[in-house]
């Protein structure tokens, strides 16, 4: 449309054509002053008064001579309006004859430009005429009546005007005043029609049509290219995308366009790792979903065993162990139930809050505090060993609550693990880039094949002697998902006597959690803020 738009603005052109008209006129008019000015020097009689005959026969050859070269209709009035001469007519015996311009012989062969022409004329009838001109018209013989110009002329001022003949074609005309002693003996008229103009205006119009040929031409490959190598790879992706959405299952392919170097590669590879974390992330909630199934049927399972078996026991200590046992069973249900409500509503959280830095130094401090003002008698004690030499500069990015949660969890494990009056000791250092915060006990350590599987969800391997159902075996896999949302990672290690653990005992386990530190711009924004419980390095 922006393309039929401007090129209908440029086939109009009307100031072109009007500047054309203009410059034909003016030339016409000059032309008309030379012919007067010739037929007043050598067509008027030198006894020049009144009822003379001022205008003698050399007028008529005279006007035919002056005629030919300039390509023009000159016709000469007398002062009376009558006809005297016109170059299209020659007296002969036999009475006048007039001459008339044959039009161009046409040719049979037509190409592109005829068609083009076509469509040019096709083109030019559509447009609104807005050509005002009067008709040009004359009778038989022209007097100079005919032509307002003429009657100017024999006033003695030259005019020119613009004519519409009955073909609709263009006709200039040109009069001026044939004088002899400042005395208007008669006027010359020139007239001329528009082919020049039209044609000139056609040449242009022409030219613009070839160039708009070829910026169509142009448009419509660059479309072509942009449809295969843009419109049709988006529209296969969002195709893709819709089928993913509408769970049409995961044979579903998203296109790979990721060796291409451009935007369209790179929504692609977005695209495919976007579909790959969703499967994911439902074969991690379809495992959870199972695992949950799987917990919560045992203490179910034992919590029906045990009122089924109630109602059928008179005994009374019976009785009361049996409740006893439902009441441990309906609180490890609802100590089940939270910690899997928590780990549900962690990836939402993690995901919605907003990170800010966070002084793990300060963190460490206050639950060193809280632990020595919590801790019972014959509990194992805290020793917490911030790093002297950068401890001002121990910030992470991230979210202060779920990061004391971690460690919270690394230390009631450390708690549970450890022996009467024993030693919990809590370090903290940065490494490079890297804040690292270690948790060590003195506990039986961790089996060697378990290193990892304590990660797990619903994973426990607890201290003998220890009450069934106390933990859900959630707490560590919920520490290592909020460890990883902050780009980090933890893991655990045994702690031997001896350099090796093959010539050493286990005297312990190690936590470590190793976190990204925060910029210097970031710590600049925690200035001032206070940490958990108030304490400071």
């Amino acid at each position: 449309m922006t393309l039929a738009a401007l090129a209908g603005g440029l086939l109009y052109l009307d100031r072109y054509r009007e500047s054309l008209i203009g410059s034909e006129l003016w030339s016409l008019t000059v032309q008309a002053q030379i012919v007067a000015e010739a037929l007043g020097e050598a067509a008027v009689t030198s006894d020049v008064g009144e009822g003379g005959d001022y205008l003698t026969a050399m007028a008529r050859p005279l006007v035919r001579r002056l005629a030919g070269p300039l390509g023009l209709r000159v016709r000469l009035f007398a002062a009376n309006g009558d006809l005297i001469a016109d170059s299209l007519s020659s007296s002969v015996i036999g009475g006048p004859v007039t001459v008339q311009p044959l039009a161009p012989p046409a040719t049979s062969a037509r190409g592109p430009l005829d068609l083009l022409l076509d469509f040019y004329e096709w083109a030019i009838e559509l447009m609104p005429n807005k050509d005002s001109y009067p008709p040009y018209s004359e009778s038989s013989p022209p007097v100079a009546g005919d032509f307002e110009e003429a009657i100017y002329a024999l006033r003695g001022e030259p005019r020119a005007e613009v004519h519409i003949n009955a073909r609709d074609d263009l006709v200039l005309s040109a009069a001026a005043p044939v004088s002899r002693y400042k005395q208007v003996l008669g006027a010359v008229v020139v007239t001329k029609d528009g082919y020049d103009i039209e044609d000139s205006l056609r040449r242009v119009r022409l030219d613009i049509l070839q160039v708009l040929a070829i910026v169509m031409a142009m448009s419509v490959m660059v479309s072509l290219y942009l449809a295969g190598t843009i419109a049709r790879p988006v529209r296969r992706l969002a195709a893709a995308a819709k089928r993913v959405g509408h769970g049409q299952g995961r044979k579903v392919a998203i296109p790979d366009f990721s060796r291409r170097s451009d935007e369209i590669g790179d929504l692609s590879a977005a695209l495919r790792e976007m579909t790959d974390a969703l499967w994911t992330r439902m074969d991690a909630i379809e495992r959870f979903a199972a695992d949950v199934a799987h917990e919560i049927k045992n203490p179910l399972t034992s919590l029906r065993s045990a009122v089924e078996t109630v109602a059928r026991i008179e005994d009374a200590d019976q009785r009361r162990k049996l409740m006893a046992i439902i009441m441990d069973d309906v609180k490890r249900l609802d100590r089940l139930i939270s910690d899997i409500s928590d780990a549900s509503r962690l990836d939402a959280e993690l995901s919605r809050a907003e990170s800010e830095p966070v002084d793990l130094a300060g963190i460490l401090a206050a639950l060193a505090d809280i632990h020595a003002a919590t801790v019972n008698d014959g509990g194992p004690r805290l020793i917490y060993e911030p790093a002297v030499d950068a401890a001002s500069d121990l910030f992470v990015e991230g979210i202060e609550s779920r990061l004391v949660q971690v460690f919270r969890n690394l230390l009631g494990n450390a708690v549970s693990f450890s022996p009467p009056n024993g030693e919990i000791r809590l370090r903290v250092w940065r490494d490079g880039r890297w804040i690292k915060a270690t948790v060590e006990d003195q506990g039986p350590g961790i089996p060697e094949d378990k290193r990892k599987a304590i990660f797990d969800r619903f994973y426990t391997e607890r201290p003998k002697g220890e009450k069934f159902g106390t933990h859900s075996g959630l707490g560590l896999s919920i520490s290592r998902q909020i460890v990883e949302a902050h780009r980090g990672r933890i893991w655990a290690e045994n702690i031997y006597d001896a350099p090796t653990a093959d010539c050493g005992a286990v005297r312990g386990a190690r936590f470590t959690v190793e976190l990204p530190a925060a910029t210097k711009a970031q710590i600049g924004k925690a200035a001032g803020k206070p940490t958990l419980g108030g304490a400071g390095d």
